[in-house]
C-alpha cells in the first residue's frame, strides 16, 4: 500500500508538471523588456500618442508600448544620463543637438509639425482677440521656459514681432503652460494649436495668421538598436498616423 502511494505521487506530480509546461507561451523563455518598447515624448504628444501606440501594439501582438511624457529638454536629458529609452519623439529639432552620438541607433525622422495659437480661458476675461493684445500691460500672460521647444518658438515669435509682452510665469513644458490658463491663473498663454485642440472646451483659442506664426518641426529616432524601435519610428509616417496627428491639430510631416 505504501509502494502504490508513493507510485501515484510520483504520477500526480509528473502530471502537474506537465501542465505548467503546456500553459507557458512560446515566449515565456524571453526576456521581459523583449515584450515591451518605451518610448519617450514630447508633452504636447501626451493626447495624441494614445491611439498611435494602440494601433501599433494591435500591429505587434505581445508587445506592450509604454509611453512617458515630458519637456523634450528633459527627455534628452534623460536619455544621454542613460534612461532606458527605445524611441524619442522630440517638439523642435534643436531639442536634439544636445543627445550624444552614441544614443543615435537610426535616422531622424521628421513625423508633424505645429504652430503656436494663444489659449485664454473660454470667457476671455483680457479680451484677447490677436497677438497684438498681449503687449497690454495689463494681462497675465504665461509662456513655456525657453529651454524647452515652446518656449524657444515662443522668443522667436516675439522677437520676429517686435512684441515685448510682460510675462508672468514661465513653466516647464506646454502642458504646464496650458493648465494655467485652464485653471484661470492667467489671462493668456502662448501654446501649439494641438494643445488647444486638446483642451476642448476647456479653454477658447485665438489663432495666429500663418504669416506671423512660427513652426516648429518635430523628429522621432530609435535610440537602442532593436528592430521595434526603428519600427516604430516609420510608424509614425504611415498614413493613418499622420491623419490622426492632422485631426488633432498637428500639420503634415515636412516632405522628404
Amino acid at each position: 500500500m505504501v509502494r502504490l502511494v508513493g507510485l501515484l505521487a510520483a504520477a500526480s506530480l509528473t502530471l502537474a508538471a506537465c501542465t505548467r509546461d503546456a500553459a507557458q507561451p512560446d515566449n515565456a523563455d524571453e526576456p521581459q523588456d523583449a515584450l515591451t518598447l518605451t518610448v519617450l515624448a514630447a508633452s504636447s504628444l501626451t493626447d495624441v500618442l494614445e491611439p498611435v501606440v494602440d494601433t501599433f501594439e494591435v500591429d505587434h501582438p505581445g508587445l506592450t508600448v509604454r509611453a512617458s511624457f515630458a519637456a523634450s529638454s528633459t527627455i534628452v536629458q534623460q536619455v544621454n544620463e542613460g534612461a532606458p529609452a527605445d524611441v524619442v519623439a522630440l517638439a523642435g529639432e534643436a531639442s536634439l543637438e544636445p543627445l550624444e552620438e552614441d544614443r543615435r541607433d537610426g535616422p531622424v525622422s521628421l513625423f508633424a509639425t505645429n504652430q503656436l495659437e494663444i489659449a485664454v480661458p473660454v470667457d476671455n476675461p483680457g479680451g484677447v482677440a490677436d497677438l497684438d493684445d498681449l503687449a497690454a500691460g495689463e494681462l497675465t500672460l504665461v509662456v513655456c521656459a525657453e529651454q524647452v521647444p515652446c518656449g524657444q518658438a515662443t522668443a522667436r515669435l516675439l522677437a520676429q514681432e517686435g512684441l515685448e509682452p510682460p510675462i508672468a510665469s514661465y513653466e516647464s513644458d506646454v502642458r504646464a503652460t496650458l493648465t494655467k490658463v485652464e485653471l484661470g491663473e492667467a489671462d493668456a498663454g502662448l501654446v501649439y494649436r494641438s494643445d488647444v485642440a486638446a483642451a476642448g472646451d476647456r479653454v477658447a483659442g485665438v489663432e495666429i495668421p500663418e504669416d506671423r506664426n512660427v513652426v516648429n518641426r518635430y523628429p522621432a529616432l530609435a535610440v537602442s538598436d532593436r528592430e521595434l524601435a526603428q519600427a516604430f519610428v516609420d510608424h509614425l509616417l504611415a498614413e493613418r498616423v499622420q491623419a490622426r496627428l492632422r485631426e488633432a491639430g498637428f500639420g503634415p510631416a515636412p516632405e522628404r
